[in-house]
């Protein structure tokens, strides 16, 4: 871990320690540390469980649960494609695919260079406007194949 990440660690741990009598809040804290780091790095896993004063199997647990927690780093732009049904039903993955071919790259990825990471995702709750795609926090329905290229091109700067 570099310097910077250790001094941004240090500074989310301390603003996440929890109270006196209070109960120590993984969830929250590994979800601090993701959204200035980009990611949980797994050699911190020691320093939080001392910090929030949980036992390391603790964090982990939490950490391997939810499934929006990472342990490595992503692209600058992390894009998320529902597979839940209705998505699957108004053909998702022919938006998946199309993303994949023109990313030149695969699910669980990220292309060289570093501005995208592919994943999939089980339902993004827009099921209305179904397929949806998810580019950071940034929704977008009724996605079609051909919609690819101009949804992506903003993001590429």
């Amino acid at each position: 871990m570099t310097s910077r990440h250790e001094a941004t660690l240090a500074e989310v741990l301390e603003s996440c320690r929890p109270m006196p009598l209070t109960e120590p809040n993984i969830l929250k804290t590994l979800l601090s540390i993701q959204d200035r780091m980009g990611h949980v790095p797994t050699n911190a896993v020691p320093r939080i469980a001392q910090v929030l004063g949980v036992s390391e199997a603790q964090v982990v647990g939490v950490l391997s649960y939810y499934p929006d927690l990472r342990t490595e780093a992503t692209g600058r732009h992390l894009i998320r494609i529902c597979i839940g049904e209705s998505c699957k039903a108004n053909h998702g993955d022919r938006v998946l695919r199309a993303i994949r071919e023109y990313l030149r790259a695969e699910v669980g990825t990220t292309t060289p260079g570093g501005p995208f990471t592919l994943e999939t995702v089980s339902c993004v709750g827009n099921c209305a406007v179904s397929p949806t795609v998810m580019i950071d926090q940034d929704l977008c329905g009724r996605v079609t194949p051909s919609q690819i290229p101009s949804l992506l091109e903003p993001y590429r700067l």
